[in-house]
């Protein structure tokens, strides 16, 4: 099947969900899942609002797509998130069972590819470097602003 979209298209909107998170001075990681090439959830970090450790972007994601599913499952999805995911989220996206994972920019001390893909379930997909320096830029640029 021909599709309009692609994963770079589905990544800018990830970004968009990361700069509303930067704007509101969390860490700036946004997330989309997919489902049939249409947007189901959209989420960035919530931990400072919500003083919630777990309020990670792919975790928001996930339950927002559950819900919109009526399913716990997330066959058939794909989740774009701006920075690979941490052993956390990928424990959680292990469980969902999600289809693929596609990510911007490698997260070199949290991120759970330190673990090779062996967190994430056997049958998913995982893809990265999907607009790695525009991802890792957003997340640079944020932390130099708490550095001065």
């Amino acid at each position: 099947m021909i599709t309009p979209y692609n994963d770079a298209y589905f990544m800018k909107q990830a970004l968009q969900e990361a700069q509303k998170a930067a704007a509101l001075d969390e860490v700036p990681v946004g997330a989309v899942i997919v489902a049939n090439n249409q947007i189901i959830a959209r989420s960035h970090n919530f931990t400072e609002h919500l003083q919630d450790v777990t309020a990670h972007a792919e975790i928001q994601a996930i339950t927002a797509a559950s819900e919109y599913l009526g399913a716990k499952y997330l066959t058939g999805c794909t989740l774009y998130v701006t920075i690979e995911p941490c052993v956390m989220c990928a424990g959680a996206l292990y469980w969902s069972q999600i289809d693929k994972i596609v990510f911007g920019a490698r997260d070199e001390k949290r991120g759970a590819g330190r673990f090779q893909n062996e967190l994430y379930h056997p049958k998913t997909l995982v893809v990265n470097g999907v607009m790695e320096a525009e991802c890792a830029e957003l997340m640079q640029q944020f932390f130099q602003s708490k550095r001065r």
